[in-house]
């Protein structure tokens, strides 16, 4: 029988998860090997250089470059406050005075008597990285980080925006099909993670924004209400760095897409369980999917018999389509003819024939789906 493997989504109600949690540069570790955590415990912190600002003395003096040292106030590795003077000349026995002031605070780093300028270094930025997950710290990176370790519930999603956030998970929507709008939304709804059903509306996006609602997670949007929501087209960037205040998780595509079943059920199960959330997406190299994980989770039902994933896909394997014409779209594996065959571009290429959830049974380049992983 043939065999193919592809990446594909996990939506799994019991799964080991591994986080690194790592410094941008060197730092120090603050927790040790088999320590508990929570999501807020800080694990790391480091320092980043301030941002350098240069002054022209020379010219503000009226001077030549290699003079301006016998007129500094300041010296290298002095402190000083914005709008401090850093150098200054008397002319006419003193009736006239030249001042070079300092634009920031900070310390003075460099004195250039070839360019006649002074570099100011702003005071350094403190960053801090916290455990994100409640768990336990399996491995410590010197100087670099940690590694937190837990179980549970883990949903990937196939497009977010917005960054790591925690919140207890409730049901906006009663049917996968559902649209998440304004109406949906309350103030009582701070601080959580709603789950809706085929779409979210720009006016909910809007609403959940500006009452600090944690997360939202839904099948579909319509790409032009984000467009509208960020003022800005995302295009193929890293989503995750986005200013706002809810994480936005769509599990499905583009569009008014309902939420596959197996998805809205576990969300219907994690229902006021405390999730950590993360819209963070890479769609090129070095694939990052959107991500809910709710651990420590008690599943309601009997064990769940896992697939074999080294296997990778074989007949009956659960796929989603992940490009034009069927992007979105759910099914599962028919048949894996092993023969190279031509498609529209004229490209060889391996398929694979898929029975859709409306009951179409289609060809598809096996490069064109992933695995929903259970």
């Amino acid at each position: 029988m043939a065999h193919a493997y592809t990446p594909g989504l996990k939506v799994t109600e019991r799964a080991v998860i591994r986080k690194t949690r790592r410094l941008p540069i060197l730092g120090e570790v603050l927790v040790e090997q088999g320590q508990k955590v929570t999501p807020e415990t800080i694990v790391a912190r480091t320092k980043i250089p301030g941002n350098p600002n240069t002054v022209n003395v020379a010219n503000a003096l009226g001077l030549e470059p290699e003079d301006i040292e016998h007129f500094m106030m300041k010296k290298i590795g002095d402190q000083c406050k914005k709008d401090e003077v850093l150098a200054l000349y008397k002319a006419f026995f003193g009736l006239f005075k030249h001042y070079a002031r300092s634009p920031v605070e900070g310390v003075i780093e460099h004195i250039s008597p070839v360019t006649g300028q002074v570099t100011l270094r702003e005071p350094p930025i403190p960053v801090q990285v916290n455990a994100y997950l409640t768990g336990t710290v399996s491995e410590v990176l010197p100087r670099e980080g940690v590694v937190v370790q837990t179980s549970g519930a883990f949903i990937q999603g196939i497009f977010g925006i917005g960054g790591e956030t925690q919140g207890q998970v409730k049901m906006a929507s009663t049917k996968a099909d559902d649209i998440l709008d304004a109406d949906s939304i309350t103030s009582a709804d701070k601080g959580k993670i709603l789950v809706g059903g085929s779409l979210i509306t720009a006016a909910a996006l809007r609403k959940a924004n500006d009452l600090g609602v944690a997360g939202l997670v839904a099948g579909g949007i319509i790409d032009k209400d984000l467009v509208e929501f960020l003022g800005y087209d995302i295009g193929v960037a890293i989503t995750g760095h986005e200013d706002i205040n809810s994480t936005v998780i769509i599990t499905e595509g583009f569009g008014q897409m309902r939420m596959a079943d197996k998805t809205f059920s576990l969300l219907k199960d994690l229902s006021g369980w405390t999730a950590s959330i993360n819209g963070s997406t890479q769609i090129r190299a070095g694939v990052m999917r959107p991500e809910i994980i709710v651990p420590e989770f008690q599943p309601k039902h009997a064990a769940v018999a896992q697939g074999s994933l080294a296997e990778g896909m074989i007949p009956g394997t659960p796929i989603r389509v992940i490009r034009e014409p069927y992007f979105g779209l759910l099914g599962e594996v028919v048949d894996l003819p092993p023969e190279l065959q031509i498609i529209e571009t004229e490209a060889h290429v391996r398929i694979l024939r898929a029975k859709l959830a409306d009951g179409r049974v289609v060809t598809i380049p096996r490069a064109n789906v992933e695995i929903i992983e259970g």
